[in-house]
């Protein structure tokens, strides 16, 4: 048997998003000088939460969470202080070569992941995913959700900033195919590229990225890092629609994919979230890709919308009345703890540090008055996906790259990882790359 010998977090960059960067965590609370002056004062008697994954970069914060208050840090010497209660991980950066072990039994696992299953494919499966006490992740049933994480809020997919009314987007027709896709991460799970490369033969596509490139943007903003330019922006909201393929296929997995073309004013053709329906504006807001047999039938389906202008409208009738009818939606944005670029709110990395430090004190309580503390601990729906499911439609000319044909088995050798993983964490000492290994290879 060939084995792929490879974890999938190295095929990703690690990176932080956006709003991590613009809302830094250090901007509340004491920094760790302040917080040594005042040990000498009792404020030692605050709870430690570890991150283990140098996700904020804080050396040490004494961090208000409400009337709750915990010392939070990415210096690994706290492991050994009996006031260290949580140890926090992020998701990408989670992997065999360093875990804190042996666990203590006051020692709470929590996961901070809201990128999709390539970035470390091994924690989407129960053996591991249930190692951990707290989570945060795109999944609804997880204990903090993040699927909201790229919409900043209603109004914002309400604004008509970027609008195009439909005469001036007839106008541009002559020279703009009906249809845009913007992408430069190629051959991802969801194998987006083979069924977009088969929708060109049918209808124009007008492609800017690097994945299936036929057209280029302006030299000033040809760059990925100008994803979220008001010059590019305005570009995209010309064409009447735009291709939103996820990179990979999960359940309440939603990203800017599908949400900036709302925004802009266009309709999505949407693949993605199976569930995506949870999450829309109207019920008639997003062209959903799984709707059509063969991409031949979506592409006529697109060229009829793109002659009728009422039919087309009907699409885009939410916004235009400024209507979102969705109640699921709507609370889900409104019940948040949570802002997305919004300086006066927590961002989501406060939010899941704040939540397992409450958590931390309501036991840290219960203990106190002799009783039971109470027990945390994920499911396997607090992070889930199926395998990778190439399309099988198009056999000839169809995009076959290392990348495509590698996602399938790498899934499937990550639930030996899983298994391995659960194995040597309930063991419960330290244990060398070689011996995770050699268990996987057995499996």
């Amino acid at each position: 048997m060939c084995y792929v010998v490879v974890e999938l977090g190295n095929f990703e960059k690690h990176k932080v998003s956006k709003q991590q960067k613009q809302s830094n965590p250090l901007l509340k609370g004491l920094h760790e000088s302040i917080f040594y002056r005042k040990l000498e004062h009792g404020v030692g008697s605050y709870p430690i939460m570890l991150w283990w994954s140098p996700l904020t970069g804080e050396n040490g914060r004494l961090g208000q969470c409400g009337e709750e208050t915990c010392f939070f840090t990415i210096n690994r010497t706290y492991y050994q202080s009996p006031m260290t209660k949580a140890i926090l991980f992020y998701g990408t950066d989670f992997n065999i070569d360093s875990l804190p072990l042996p666990r203590k039994p006051y020692h709470e696992w929590a996961l901070f992941h809201e990128e999709s299953p390539k970035n470390n494919y091994k924690l989407f499966h129960p053996p591991t995913i249930t190692l951990f006490n707290h989570t945060a992740t795109f999944s609804r049933h997880s204990h903090l959700p993040l699927t909201s994480q790229y919409l900043e809020d209603l109004q914002t997919l309400l604004s008509l900033e970027y609008f195009v009314p439909i005469q001036k987007k007839n106008v541009l027709r002559k020279k703009l195919a009906p249809i845009v896709y913007v992408q430069s991460d190629c051959d991802p799970p969801s194998d987006r590229d083979t069924y977009i490369q088969e929708l060109m033969k049918y209808i124009r596509v007008d492609s800017y990225g690097e994945c299936l490139h036929n057209r280029d943007l302006p030299t000033q903003i040809n760059n990925p890092s100008f994803m979220d330019d008001i010059q590019f922006y305005h570009i995209l909201a010309q064409y009447k629609f735009i291709l939103a393929f996820e990179n990979a296929v999960c359940e309440d997995y939603i990203t800017e994919k599908l949400w900036r073309p709302l925004k802009l004013g266009t309709v999505p053709i949407y693949y993605g979230a199976t569930n995506i329906k949870d999450w829309l504006p109207s019920n008639k807001s997003i062209i959903i890709v799984e709707s059509f047999s063969h991409p031949r039938e979506l592409a006529e389906f697109i060229k009829q919308l793109d002659r009728n202008d009422s039919f087309y409208m009907e699409y885009l009738e939410w916004k235009v009345q400024g209507q979102i009818n969705n109640k699921n939606l709507i609370h889900a944005i409104k019940d948040r703890t949570w802002g997305v670029q919004d300086v006066t709110q927590d961002n989501y990395i406060d939010a899941f540090e704040c939540m397992v430090c409450r958590r931390v004190w309501d036991n840290i309580r219960l203990l106190r008055k002799g009783l039971q503390p109470k027990q945390w601990k994920a499911d396997s729906t607090h992070l889930s996906c199926p395998a990778p499911k190439p399309f099988s439609l198009f056999a000839e000319g169809s995009s076959k790259t290392s990348m495509r044909e590698l996602w399938r088995p790498s899934f499937e050798q990550s639930k030996k990882e899983a298994k391995a993983l659960r194995l040597l964490v309930n063991r419960n000492s330290n244990f060398t790359s070689q011996e995770f290994w050699n268990i996987v290879f057995k499996y």
